[in-house]
């Protein structure tokens, strides 16, 4: 790899997603959701947020019960499903929501959903200019954050804890030559999609380094919030609403 290539990583390099292109044909952007999907299933997305959402589930007084989350720009909708399924499993009483900015991917959710018995809700928002709606505990965000530039992922990070009763939670890639090179070769084997082929890589360049997504959650306000490092290269950051 020459050496260039580490270079370019010091900072970020965001270009244009084929993903967030408008007028991607329906089935393009159905076969790249179902890549990334397989992708997250692997990176244990979901049970990386749970470890953080199920304390809060089972330590919720009954009155108060379920406990509600809602996933910012959930695509597919794969995160609040499988966190519905864990809570299920558990017997946990939780509500788990998704809202994303495109219709055809808040269709493609809802049809999932009801293929599968679930209960999730699913609704067209748009995270970065609209309000996020009130009464949600935890409010998520998975591989989100590296579409934005610096103003928009503060804006968008000081929303969200405005909205969460309880807890925020933001997973995304870590920027690194390790990320970069498991991006290019996981995303074609698990997806057959060109889009995912492409769209993989271009987001580790343009992704945060978890001392930026610090810095960030900072200047948003979310004073306290934490960072973990978990596989392949991501990074959850947790903040806590402070109890009075």
């Amino acid at each position: 790899m020459p050496p260039r290539f580490f270079t370019t990583l010091r900072r970020r390099n965001r270009r244009p997603e084929r993903m967030d292109q408008p007028g991607l044909p329906a089935d393009e952007h159905a076969r790249a959701l179902a890549g990334l999907k397989r992708i997250n299933a692997l990176s244990r997305t979901d049970a990386v947020a749970w470890r953080r959402i199920e304390p809060l589930a089972r330590a919720l007084p009954s009155d108060e019960r379920p406990l509600r989350v809602l996933d910012v720009a959930t695509g597919g909708g794969a995160l609040p499903l499988a966190i519905r399924a864990r809570a299920r499993r558990a017997g946990l009483e939780v509500a788990a929501d998704g809202c994303d900015v495109s219709p055809q991917a808040v269709e493609i959710a809802e049809a999932l959903a009801s293929a599968r018995g679930s209960t999730c809700r699913f609704f067209a928002l748009d995270a970065l200019n609209d309000p996020l709606p009130e009464g949600y505990d935890v409010i998520t965000c998975s591989l989100f954050l590296h579409h934005l530039d610096e103003t928009e992922a503060v804006g968008l990070l000081g929303r969200m804890g405005a909205a969460a009763r309880r807890l925020v939670l933001v997973d995304d890639l870590i920027r690194s030559s390790w990320g970069y090179l498991l991006a290019a070769a996981g995303c074609r084997l698990l997806s057959r999609s060109p889009i995912v082929h492409e769209d993989g890589p271009t987001s580790v360049a343009g992704a945060f380094t978890p001392d930026e997504a610090l810095d960030l959650a900072r200047r948003a306000g979310l004073r306290g919030a934490t960072i973990d490092r978990h596989w392949p290269q991501r990074f959850l950051l947790s903040w806590r609403r402070p109890t009075s």
